[in-house]
């Protein structure tokens, strides 16, 4: 097994080496990146250029290149609301009315977490003793 995993090591360090190389004869030039769809030319490199080309299907002349069409939605494309719903989530802890020691009037929702305890409790027992017989 190990044997088998030193081979293809090897196989993929030869591979690098090989695509590392620079053909003879190309040092200094430039490097040009071109796709072609369907059975367009390549385009010929001017002088201390070499071109390589990409060739995809002509019905994707038009589309988004695949690596583009899937990102991760950017915060600048969420809507206000959104955005709004989020910020008063992590200011909740310290608005009026929350029942914390942090920020201005925090301490005046205490209360009323007290009451809704309460008014809970007495109504789980009621309906404890309205289902006992």
């Amino acid at each position: 097994m190990i044997k088998s995993w030193i081979g293809i090591a090897a196989a993929f360090l030869a591979a690098g080496a090989a695509f590392a190389q620079a053909p003879a004869g190309d040092e200094g030039k430039k490097l040009v990146n071109v796709t072609v769809y369907g059975n367009d030319p390549c385009p010929k490199g001017t002088e201390g250029e070499v071109v390589v080309c990409g060739h995809r299907p002509d019905n994707e002349r038009y589309r988004i290149p695949k690596e583009l069409r899937k990102r991760e939605q950017q915060p600048s494309e969420t809507s206000w609301a959104a955005r709004t719903r989020g910020l008063e989530e992590a200011g909740r802890a310290s608005m009026p009315g929350s029942c914390s020691a942090v920020g201005s009037w925090g301490q005046t929702g205490c209360f009323q977490q007290m009451i809704r305890q309460w008014v809970a409790a007495r109504q789980a027992a009621r309906s404890e003793a309205a289902s006992q017989p």
